[in-house]
């Protein structure tokens, strides 16, 4: 099976669609499938639900697509650094499932595995509570999540071979193995493609039956989030 793709958009030709559940990779702007970003932005598909820890920022990342207002709810744990996400949230047109990071990592990882729903201590007697199912466990109560399975995974790695054996670079590995085994249709993009055999089989973070769809993205341009302080006094 091939699973080579010679762009972004011809991954996602055919296969993305208006009001599709789709996760993305990521965390802030380390390890995000930024080309696949730009490909979906540019399908004009509309009314997402996107599943990512954040929302990216004002001009990249999924930052992008709530510009083109395509995405109509987040299910993020955290949005603090997109202002156009802030004014979209507060004005009532975007939708917003805030889940605690490591309850979405489970979520998402539940998902690849298979397990429908699991219980967790996170988020009892919080708004993270509210409507969901809570049940005694050794006297203690515990909260009722459901696992993610979207319908599109669009996944950042540094190294594939050929048949999608897929090697993740320090610490942008971060959420997209989890996003990569939870998805019905995972699009990888990646820096380098090598032959099949390639790399050692210890090398593999992620084996190729997760994925789907291979895009070559050489050079991206990887933003790099950096502290900003005020000089004391000014």
């Amino acid at each position: 099976m091939n699973k080579m793709y010679p762009s972004a958009a011809a991954a996602l030709q055919g296969v993305v669609k208006d009001g599709q559940l789709i996760a993305v990779g990521g965390f802030g702007l380390c390890g995000i499938p930024e080309a696949l970003i730009d490909a979906l932005r540019d399908s004009g598909v509309k009314n997402l639900t996107a599943i990512s820890n954040n929302a990216g920022v004002d001009g990249f990342g999924l930052g992008k697509l709530l510009e083109t207002r395509q995405i109509k709810k987040m299910i993020a744990s955290y949005v603090g650094e997109n202002k156009e996400f802030e004014r979209q949230y507060l004005a009532g047109e975007l939708e917003l499932e805030f889940t605690p990071q490591g309850t979405l990592a489970e979520k998402l990882r539940a998902g690849g595995a298979g397990i429908p729903a699991f219980f967790t201590k996170t988020g009892v007697g919080t708004l993270v509570a509210e409507g969901k199912e809570t049940r005694e466990f050794d006297g203690e109560t515990y909260l009722m999540e459901r696992a993610l399975m979207p319908e599109i995974s669009l996944v950042k790695a540094d190294v594939a071979d050929t048949s999608g054996n897929l090697r993740f670079r320090y610490t942008a590995r971060n959420f997209n193995p989890a996003v990569a085994m939870a998805g019905k249709l995972c699009i990888v993009e990646v820096e380098k493609i090598v032959e099949l055999g390639e790399l050692a089989p210890d090398d593999i973070h992620l084996p190729g039956i997760y994925v789907h769809r291979l895009v070559l993205n050489a050079s991206p341009e990887k933003r790099i989030e950096k502290r900003t302080v005020t000089t004391q006094g000014a």
